[in-house]
Protein backbone atom coordinates (compact mmCIF):
# COMPACT_ATOMS: atom_id res chain seq x y z
CA UNK A 1 0.00 0.00 0.00
CA UNK A 2 1.72 3.02 -1.15
CA UNK A 3 1.92 6.15 1.04
CA UNK A 4 0.43 8.21 -2.02
CA UNK A 5 -2.64 6.27 -1.61
CA UNK A 6 -2.74 6.60 2.26
CA UNK A 7 -2.29 10.67 2.11
CA UNK A 8 -5.36 10.41 -0.50
CA UNK A 9 -7.56 7.96 1.84
CA UNK A 10 -6.73 10.82 4.81
CA UNK A 11 -7.79 14.01 2.88
CA UNK A 12 -10.94 12.38 1.83
CA UNK A 13 -11.58 11.10 5.32
CA UNK A 14 -10.91 15.02 6.71
CA UNK A 15 -12.99 16.40 3.91
CA UNK A 16 -16.05 13.74 5.06
CA UNK A 17 -15.62 14.80 8.55
CA UNK A 18 -15.45 18.27 8.08
CA UNK A 19 -18.64 18.03 5.83
CA UNK A 20 -20.65 16.15 8.34
CA UNK A 21 -19.43 18.25 11.08
CA UNK A 22 -20.21 21.55 8.93
CA UNK A 23 -23.58 20.20 7.86
CA UNK A 24 -25.18 18.70 11.79
CA UNK A 25 -24.11 21.87 13.20
CA UNK A 26 -25.98 24.48 10.65
CA UNK A 27 -28.91 21.89 11.50
CA UNK A 28 -28.84 22.30 14.88
CA UNK A 29 -27.89 25.67 14.87
CA UNK A 30 -30.86 26.52 12.66
CA UNK A 31 -33.58 24.89 15.12
CA UNK A 32 -35.72 27.12 16.66
CA UNK A 33 -35.31 28.84 19.91
CA UNK A 34 -32.09 28.79 22.10
CA UNK A 35 -31.41 25.06 23.71
CA UNK A 36 -29.50 27.18 26.89
CA UNK A 37 -32.53 28.89 27.33
CA UNK A 38 -34.51 25.75 27.03
CA UNK A 39 -33.03 24.00 29.10
CA UNK A 40 -31.89 26.62 31.94
CA UNK A 41 -34.76 29.48 31.39
CA UNK A 42 -37.57 27.32 32.81
CA UNK A 43 -39.61 28.38 35.94
CA UNK A 44 -38.45 25.13 37.48
CA UNK A 45 -34.93 26.07 37.72
CA UNK A 46 -35.75 29.16 39.78
CA UNK A 47 -32.60 30.95 37.88
CA UNK A 48 -32.08 34.33 37.29
CA UNK A 49 -31.57 36.47 34.47
CA UNK A 50 -28.15 37.15 35.07
CA UNK A 51 -27.40 33.51 36.13
CA UNK A 52 -28.81 32.88 32.84
CA UNK A 53 -26.51 34.99 31.33
CA UNK A 54 -23.70 33.30 32.98
CA UNK A 55 -24.60 29.98 31.64
CA UNK A 56 -24.97 31.12 27.83
CA UNK A 57 -21.51 33.04 28.56
CA UNK A 58 -19.69 29.53 29.60
CA UNK A 59 -21.46 27.69 26.83
CA UNK A 60 -20.68 30.27 24.40
CA UNK A 61 -24.09 30.50 23.25
CA UNK A 62 -24.14 34.31 23.03
CA UNK A 63 -21.19 34.25 20.48
CA UNK A 64 -21.93 35.06 16.78
CA UNK A 65 -22.26 31.63 14.77
CA UNK A 66 -18.82 31.94 12.53
CA UNK A 67 -17.53 32.13 16.18
CA UNK A 68 -19.21 28.91 18.00
CA UNK A 69 -18.41 27.19 14.80
CA UNK A 70 -14.76 27.85 14.68
CA UNK A 71 -14.46 27.54 18.37
CA UNK A 72 -16.26 23.70 18.74
CA UNK A 73 -14.59 22.49 15.23
CA UNK A 74 -11.08 23.70 17.42
CA UNK A 75 -12.76 21.54 20.10
CA UNK A 76 -13.11 18.48 18.19
CA UNK A 77 -9.64 18.57 16.67
CA UNK A 78 -7.87 18.54 20.30
CA UNK A 79 -10.59 15.96 21.54
CA UNK A 80 -12.62 18.47 22.88
CA UNK A 81 -16.58 17.93 22.94
CA UNK A 82 -17.62 20.81 25.37
CA UNK A 83 -20.16 19.70 27.86
CA UNK A 84 -23.63 17.99 28.09
CA UNK A 85 -26.34 20.78 28.32
CA UNK A 86 -28.53 18.55 30.83
CA UNK A 87 -26.20 17.19 33.24
CA UNK A 88 -22.81 19.19 32.71
CA UNK A 89 -20.59 16.44 32.16
CA UNK A 90 -18.17 15.85 29.26
CA UNK A 91 -19.41 15.12 26.23
CA UNK A 92 -15.96 12.92 25.46
CA UNK A 93 -16.44 11.01 28.77
CA UNK A 94 -20.05 10.91 28.35
CA UNK A 95 -19.38 8.82 24.95
CA UNK A 96 -16.18 6.88 25.94
CA UNK A 97 -19.19 5.19 28.61
CA UNK A 98 -21.21 4.58 25.44
CA UNK A 99 -19.22 3.83 23.27
CA UNK A 100 -18.06 -0.20 24.14
CA UNK A 101 -21.66 -1.24 24.81
CA UNK A 102 -22.88 -0.02 21.30
CA UNK A 103 -20.03 -1.23 19.68
CA UNK A 104 -20.20 -4.64 21.35
CA UNK A 105 -23.87 -4.99 20.06
CA UNK A 106 -23.09 -3.71 16.81
CA UNK A 107 -20.22 -5.99 16.06
CA UNK A 108 -22.25 -8.89 17.56
CA UNK A 109 -25.17 -7.74 15.68
CA UNK A 110 -23.31 -7.50 12.35
CA UNK A 111 -21.82 -11.26 12.72
CA UNK A 112 -25.08 -12.74 13.41
CA UNK A 113 -26.66 -11.19 10.31
CA UNK A 114 -23.46 -12.37 7.76
CA UNK A 115 -24.18 -16.19 9.43
CA UNK A 116 -28.00 -15.66 8.68
CA UNK A 117 -27.07 -14.32 5.08
CA UNK A 118 -24.72 -17.66 4.69
CA UNK A 119 -27.10 -19.83 5.65
CA UNK A 120 -30.06 -18.74 3.60
CA UNK A 121 -28.26 -17.80 1.03
CA UNK A 122 -27.12 -21.59 0.52
CA UNK A 123 -30.48 -23.10 1.54
CA UNK A 124 -31.65 -21.37 -1.20
CA UNK A 125 -28.84 -21.95 -3.47
CA UNK A 126 -28.44 -25.84 -2.67
CA UNK A 127 -31.61 -26.67 -1.06
CA UNK A 128 -32.44 -30.53 -2.38
CA UNK A 129 -36.24 -29.31 -3.08
CA UNK A 130 -37.31 -26.78 -5.45
CA UNK A 131 -40.03 -25.35 -3.02
CA UNK A 132 -37.91 -25.04 -0.46
CA UNK A 133 -35.45 -22.88 -2.46
CA UNK A 134 -38.34 -19.95 -3.53
CA UNK A 135 -39.62 -19.99 -0.07
CA UNK A 136 -36.39 -18.90 1.54
CA UNK A 137 -35.49 -16.56 -1.33
CA UNK A 138 -38.73 -14.57 -0.38
CA UNK A 139 -37.59 -14.58 3.48
CA UNK A 140 -35.10 -11.31 2.34
CA UNK A 141 -37.85 -9.34 1.28
CA UNK A 142 -40.24 -10.01 4.43
CA UNK A 143 -37.08 -9.42 6.74
CA UNK A 144 -36.12 -6.33 5.19
CA UNK A 145 -39.47 -4.88 5.79
CA UNK A 146 -40.12 -5.36 9.34
CA UNK A 147 -39.13 -2.57 11.58
CA UNK A 148 -36.56 -2.85 14.15
CA UNK A 149 -38.65 -2.17 16.94
CA UNK A 150 -41.35 -4.54 16.19
CA UNK A 151 -38.48 -7.41 15.35
CA UNK A 152 -37.41 -6.51 19.14
CA UNK A 153 -40.89 -6.67 20.40
CA UNK A 154 -41.57 -9.89 18.77
CA UNK A 155 -38.57 -11.55 20.22
CA UNK A 156 -39.04 -10.59 23.71
CA UNK A 157 -42.38 -11.81 23.41
CA UNK A 158 -41.05 -15.26 21.66
CA UNK A 159 -38.04 -15.87 23.85
CA UNK A 160 -38.33 -14.54 27.33
CA UNK A 161 -42.50 -14.49 27.63
CA UNK A 162 -43.15 -17.39 25.84
CA UNK A 163 -40.51 -19.89 25.65
CA UNK A 164 -38.40 -18.18 29.06
CA UNK A 165 -35.45 -18.93 27.16
CA UNK A 166 -33.71 -15.31 28.10
CA UNK A 167 -34.83 -13.39 31.35
CA UNK A 168 -35.70 -9.56 31.20
CA UNK A 169 -34.85 -9.61 34.79
CA UNK A 170 -31.33 -10.22 35.95
CA UNK A 171 -30.25 -11.56 32.85
CA UNK A 172 -26.55 -11.60 32.94
CA UNK A 173 -24.19 -9.91 30.46
CA UNK A 174 -24.42 -12.31 27.82
CA UNK A 175 -28.27 -13.38 28.02
CA UNK A 176 -29.05 -9.63 27.51
CA UNK A 177 -26.89 -9.14 24.51
CA UNK A 178 -28.33 -12.47 22.61
CA UNK A 179 -32.29 -10.88 21.78
CA UNK A 180 -30.56 -6.97 20.72
CA UNK A 181 -28.29 -9.06 18.69
CA UNK A 182 -30.81 -11.02 16.84
CA UNK A 183 -33.08 -7.79 16.46
CA UNK A 184 -29.75 -6.26 14.87
CA UNK A 185 -29.33 -9.21 12.64
CA UNK A 186 -32.48 -9.45 11.14
CA UNK A 187 -32.79 -5.86 9.09
CA UNK A 188 -29.04 -6.18 8.45
CA UNK A 189 -29.03 -9.81 7.35
CA UNK A 190 -31.80 -9.36 4.69
CA UNK A 191 -30.42 -7.20 2.36
CA UNK A 192 -26.90 -9.30 2.69
CA UNK A 193 -29.05 -12.30 1.76
CA UNK A 194 -30.34 -10.61 -0.96
CA UNK A 195 -26.95 -9.47 -2.74
CA UNK A 196 -25.21 -12.97 -1.81
CA UNK A 197 -27.76 -14.99 -3.43
CA UNK A 198 -27.97 -12.93 -6.60
CA UNK A 199 -24.20 -13.01 -6.56
CA UNK A 200 -24.27 -16.84 -6.59
CA UNK A 201 -26.35 -17.22 -8.89
CA UNK A 202 -24.17 -14.90 -11.25
CA UNK A 203 -20.92 -16.80 -10.52
CA UNK A 204 -22.83 -20.31 -11.10
CA UNK A 205 -23.55 -18.91 -14.46
CA UNK A 206 -19.69 -18.08 -15.39
CA UNK A 207 -17.39 -19.92 -17.30
CA UNK A 208 -14.85 -20.98 -14.94
CA UNK A 209 -17.25 -22.91 -12.81
CA UNK A 210 -17.64 -25.44 -15.40
CA UNK A 211 -14.01 -25.54 -15.94
CA UNK A 212 -13.17 -25.96 -12.55
CA UNK A 213 -15.80 -29.01 -12.10
CA UNK A 214 -14.48 -30.16 -15.53
CA UNK A 215 -11.07 -30.20 -13.56
CA UNK A 216 -12.44 -33.09 -10.82
CA UNK A 217 -13.15 -30.53 -8.37
CA UNK A 218 -15.76 -31.56 -5.81
CA UNK A 219 -18.99 -29.49 -5.13
CA UNK A 220 -17.34 -28.67 -1.68
CA UNK A 221 -14.27 -26.99 -3.11
CA UNK A 222 -16.21 -25.54 -5.98
CA UNK A 223 -18.60 -23.94 -3.43
CA UNK A 224 -15.81 -22.57 -0.52
CA UNK A 225 -13.02 -22.07 -3.02
CA UNK A 226 -14.61 -20.51 -6.04
CA UNK A 227 -18.12 -19.53 -6.23
CA UNK A 228 -18.56 -17.92 -2.24
CA UNK A 229 -14.88 -16.08 -3.26
CA UNK A 230 -15.98 -14.54 -6.45
CA UNK A 231 -20.04 -13.83 -4.58
CA UNK A 232 -18.48 -11.90 -1.42
CA UNK A 233 -17.08 -9.22 -3.27
CA UNK A 234 -20.42 -7.31 -4.00
CA UNK A 235 -21.60 -8.70 -0.63
CA UNK A 236 -18.12 -6.70 0.57
CA UNK A 237 -19.27 -3.35 0.04
CA UNK A 238 -23.05 -3.92 0.75
CA UNK A 239 -21.46 -5.06 4.57
CA UNK A 240 -19.37 -1.65 4.57
CA UNK A 241 -22.44 0.70 4.22
CA UNK A 242 -24.84 -1.55 6.36
CA UNK A 243 -22.58 -1.56 9.19
CA UNK A 244 -22.30 2.19 8.96
CA UNK A 245 -26.28 1.82 9.34
CA UNK A 246 -26.26 -0.10 12.52
CA UNK A 247 -25.61 3.42 14.36
CA UNK A 248 -29.04 4.27 13.83
CA UNK A 249 -30.84 0.48 14.18
CA UNK A 250 -28.55 0.61 17.36
CA UNK A 251 -30.78 3.68 18.32
CA UNK A 252 -34.23 2.08 18.15
CA UNK A 253 -32.82 -0.92 19.46
CA UNK A 254 -31.43 0.11 22.65
CA UNK A 255 -34.36 1.78 23.10
CA UNK A 256 -36.50 -1.09 23.01
CA UNK A 257 -33.98 -3.17 25.51
CA UNK A 258 -33.29 -0.65 27.58
CA UNK A 259 -29.92 -0.70 26.96
CA UNK A 260 -27.58 2.05 27.50
CA UNK A 261 -24.82 3.17 24.82
CA UNK A 262 -24.65 6.10 21.76
CA UNK A 263 -28.58 4.81 21.04
CA UNK A 264 -30.20 5.76 24.71
CA UNK A 265 -27.62 8.99 24.82
CA UNK A 266 -28.87 10.01 21.43
CA UNK A 267 -32.70 9.62 22.23
CA UNK A 268 -31.63 11.40 25.21
CA UNK A 269 -30.01 14.06 23.98
CA UNK A 270 -33.24 14.70 21.25
CA UNK A 271 -35.43 14.69 24.14
CA UNK A 272 -33.56 17.70 26.33
CA UNK A 273 -31.83 19.35 22.79
CA UNK A 274 -28.47 18.47 24.12
CA UNK A 275 -26.90 19.93 21.17
CA UNK A 276 -23.28 18.69 21.67
CA UNK A 277 -23.96 15.70 22.51
CA UNK A 278 -25.84 15.35 19.67
CA UNK A 279 -23.07 16.77 17.24
CA UNK A 280 -20.64 14.55 18.58
CA UNK A 281 -22.93 11.77 17.59
CA UNK A 282 -22.81 12.96 14.15
CA UNK A 283 -18.99 13.51 14.43
CA UNK A 284 -18.42 9.87 15.77
CA UNK A 285 -21.27 7.80 13.38
CA UNK A 286 -18.86 9.81 10.02
CA UNK A 287 -15.62 8.77 11.60
CA UNK A 288 -16.72 4.71 11.86
CA UNK A 289 -17.81 5.43 7.85
CA UNK A 290 -14.61 6.61 7.40
CA UNK A 291 -13.05 3.51 9.42
CA UNK A 292 -15.32 1.19 7.57
CA UNK A 293 -14.60 2.50 4.10
CA UNK A 294 -11.38 2.01 4.06
CA UNK A 295 -11.38 -1.43 5.79
CA UNK A 296 -13.19 -2.50 2.82
CA UNK A 297 -10.94 -0.79 0.25
CA UNK A 298 -8.06 -2.95 1.85
CA UNK A 299 -10.06 -5.65 1.77
CA UNK A 300 -10.75 -5.98 -1.81
CA UNK A 301 -7.52 -7.31 -2.97
CA UNK A 302 -7.34 -9.69 -0.18
CA UNK A 303 -10.39 -11.55 -1.24
CA UNK A 304 -9.84 -11.71 -5.02
CA UNK A 305 -5.88 -10.73 -6.41
CA UNK A 306 -7.18 -9.91 -9.57
CA UNK A 307 -7.92 -6.66 -7.93
CA UNK A 308 -5.06 -4.14 -7.76
CA UNK A 309 -4.97 -1.02 -5.31
CA UNK A 310 -4.39 0.97 -8.39
CA UNK A 311 -8.22 -0.27 -9.22
CA UNK A 312 -9.93 0.29 -6.04
CA UNK A 313 -8.31 4.09 -5.81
Amino acid sequence: MSRRYLLRRAWQALIVLLAAYTVAFLLLAALPGDAVMARYASPEMGLSPEQIQEIRQAYGADEPLYVRYVATLAGFFTGNFGSSLSSGASVATLLAEAIPATLTLALCGFAAAIVLALGLSLLATYGHQRWIRHLVRTFPSIMVSLPVFLVGIILIQLFSFRLGWVPTIGASSTQALILPTLTLAVPIGAPLTQVLINSIDEVHREDFVDVVRARGATPGWVLWHNVLRNASIPVLTVSGVLFTELVSSAVVTETVFGRTGIGSLTVEAVATRDTPILLAVVVIAALFFVIISFLVDVAYPVIDRRIQLEEVR
